[in-house]
């Protein structure tokens, strides 16, 4: 018999109850309003009518595998504009046409790396999920290709300009990120509770690879720590003292002090645009991005120890392929080796060619 609806006891929601095909419902509409719960009616019958007809995979919806796929656990920070998108949109009919011009129109400024991890990285999550579970077929998402990897990286002095320029509230961070290898977000969201200044070592839990890890605290880091005037929740602050908001990769939130930073230490170039109303402007550009103290963590770390396992381990990289770019940036450990060299050394080639 088709779907009615039916009144439960002890409930003020419309219920649907009845079998459509073969398959029995009873099930709430999840609203007491008699009409909504008609509409609700009518597109369930519909539903459950496709279905049998042409099976699960052809009528699962994106947001049915978007919400299967969160429940199980998987990373939600981006799927809101997705599921705005693509809604109701059966899994079936979205392919590559579909998530390239998704990208295009969700974020049209954004750059090819932004879209890959905001879009294009998050739908196959999705697919990848429902089609593991039968709610559509498996399917090869080309992404935007990522630029070369970029690896700037602070020398001692340089990184010295930067923290006598740093704001009050900045200082602990860099020197934090510059003697630990922590991501943006890693930093900017540590809470005290995972911090052990008796033990000197910090850890960073649910990271970016999905493992946490611990890192050990160098004498300036951990004094930096111990001379902030709290204990308790967020380790760094804002300006008005308040806690960091977990939004993005934390990255944002110190752009604006992180530029100036590098404005009064010598390191943005002036740049000269008209602006809308067609006068001339000017604005900073930062040679240097806060993720590049990570860069520079990674290259001292080598240069001093050669240690590509322990890199990875306190880097939190998963593969070697992700640290070599470290060993090759900073060859001044090679350099007595090329100096061995014929004609690397000036006083032995002068005396070569006396001879």
């Amino acid at each position: 018999m088709p779907l009615e609806l039916k009144r439960v006891r002890g409930s003020p929601n419309w219920y649907l109850r009845g079998t459509v095909r073969g398959t029995a419902i009873f099930e709430s509409t999840k609203t007491a309003d008699r009409s909504a719960a008609e509409e609700i009616r009518i597109i369930r019958e519909a539903e459950i009518l496709r279905r049998s007809i042409h099976g699960e995979r052809a009528t699962a919806t994106f947001l049915e595998g978007a919400v299967g796929y969160m429940e199980a656990g998987g990373e939600r920070r981006y799927l809101a504009p997705l599921i705005d998108h693509f809604g109701s949109k059966p899994l079936a009919q979205i392919g590559q046409a579909e998530i390239d011009r998704a990208a295009h129109e969700i974020k049209p400024r954004a750059s090819d790396a932004t879209r890959n991890r905001q879009i294009h990285t998050p739908m196959v999550a999705v697919l990848n999920h429902a089609a593991k579970r039968g709610l559509t077929e498996f399917r090869r998402i080309e992404r935007p290709r990522p630029p070369k990897g970029r690896t700037a990286w602070l020398r001692p002095v340089e990184a010295e300009r930067i923290i006598e320029a740093c704001a009050p509230h900045l200082r602990p961070l860099v020197i934090f990120m510059l003697g630990t290898g922590a991501r943006v977000s890693e930093a900017v969201y540590l809470d005290w509770a995972d911090v052990s200044l008796a033990d000197r070592r910090a850890a960073f839990i649910d990271t970016k690879n999905g493992e946490s890890r611990g890192v050990p605290l160098n004498e300036r880091v951990f004094l930096e720590l111990a001379n902030l005037p709290h204990r308790e929740g967020a380790v760094f602050r804002r300006p008005d003292g308040r806690a960091y908001e977990r939004r993005g990769d934390g990255g944002g939130q110190i752009k604006t002090a992180w530029a100036g930073a590098c404005k009064r230490a010598g390191f943005a170039d002036k740049l000269v645009y008209v602006g809308a109303d067609g006068k001339k402007k000017i604005r900073w550009k930062p040679r240097y991005r806060p993720h590049d103290c990570r860069h520079t963590w990674a290259t001292w770390f080598y240069g001093a120890t050669h240690d590509v396992r322990g890199l990875m381990e306190l880097g939190g990289w998963k593969s070697e392929r992700m640290v070599f770019r470290y060993t090759h940036v900073n060859p001044d450990h090679l350099a007595a080796a090329i100096n061995r060299l014929p004609w690397g050394n000036s006083v032995k080639a002068l005396a070569g060619r006396e001879n």
